[in-house]
């Protein structure tokens, strides 16, 4: 009798949803055509970059190539021409990676700390300093361009790496020490007491607890940095000079060359190799990206 009043009562549980529905069809639909409007722009470099000049000319930009060639890729990087030099991006590339790198360092390790302390080691004045920074974080980097020449040109430093390396890491540290004061907030108190308790003091709580757990906002901060630095072009070209110009620059340089024919080939080759470092680096780790925003940007 029980069977037979559930087999009346018909199936239970929640009714399948339609694959084709109105509303998939919408959100979906949105979301190829978003992606399409910013990949169609990334088709056309790539294919632009893999031909040579002679189908170029033919006009058909959205075409793939009827002859694949590298020569575009291999000119870009080693003989493109910048005014009087000839080797491409190639120079422009180490000294990105020398700018690049130290400065991430530099600024992810202070603002760390910076966070670390403001979020578990409340001190006299710290509301004052968290203003401070969060209010240097949105100031326009150009009301900031001249005063700080005149810094570096006294403290001996301008037109060389290390200027521009300190000129970095002081930018960055305002936004990267909110990321890393929020996550540090979001992490369970219970842990830093009782750390204290046991004896533990300010950089072994740091080193041992602290960073074990924070692997997700410090790829934040890396890729923030990486970016933001890596695509730098204003302090690039007033901080230094031609000999350590970064890759932004020397691809300026190439794109807006006047000097013989225009090769628009080289020129998508050199933009796509000049843009390639940052995103394989988002890439990589894009799962620990989201979750560190996640976390560490939107508590308070």
């Amino acid at each position: 009798m029980a069977d037979m009043t559930s087999t009346l009562s018909g199936p239970r549980g929640p009714k399948p949803r339609k694959i084709l529905s109105r509303t998939n069809i919408m959100i979906y639909g949105t979301l190829i055509m978003v992606s399409l409007y910013y990949l169609l722009p990334l088709w056309v470099m790539v294919m632009t970059s893999l031909k040579g000049m002679p189908e170029i000319r033919m006009g058909n930009i959205f075409a793939p190539p009827v002859e694949i060639t590298f020569e575009p890729w291999v000119k870009a990087w080693s003989e493109a021409c910048t005014g009087l030099n000839c080797d491409g991006l190639s120079r422009g590339f180490w000294n990105s990676v020398r700018i690049t790198l130290p400065s991430v360092v530099v600024s992810i390790a202070i603002a760390s700390v910076n966070g670390y302390a403001l979020a578990n080691w409340r001190f006299r004045g710290a509301d004052v300093f968290f203003t401070i920074l969060i209010f240097g974080a949105f100031i326009p980097y150009q009301v900031m361009l001249y005063p700080i020449v005149i810094l570096l040109r006294e403290m001996g430093l301008y037109g060389s790496l290390t200027g521009l390396v300190i000129v970095h890491s002081v930018f960055g540290m305002p936004i990267l020490t909110l990321l890393f004061r929020n996550y540090f907030t979001s992490l369970p108190e219970e842990l830093f007491k009782a750390a204290r308790v046991d004896g533990a003091g300010f950089w072994r709580i740091y080193f041992q607890i602290m960073l074990p757990m924070s692997l997700p906002i410090f790829v934040v901060a890396m890729i923030l940095q990486v970016t933001g630095i890596w695509n730098d072009f204003l302090f690039g070209v007033i901080y230094t000079k031609p000999d350590l110009y970064p890759m932004t620059v020397q691809l300026n340089n190439i794109v807006n060359s006047v000097q013989g024919v225009k090769e628009y080939n080289v020129n998508m080759a050199a933009t796509l190799l000049t843009g390639l470092v940052p995103l394989t680096i988002y890439f990589i780790s894009g799962k620990l990206f989201v979750r560190g925003i996640a976390a560490g940007a939107v508590k308070g």
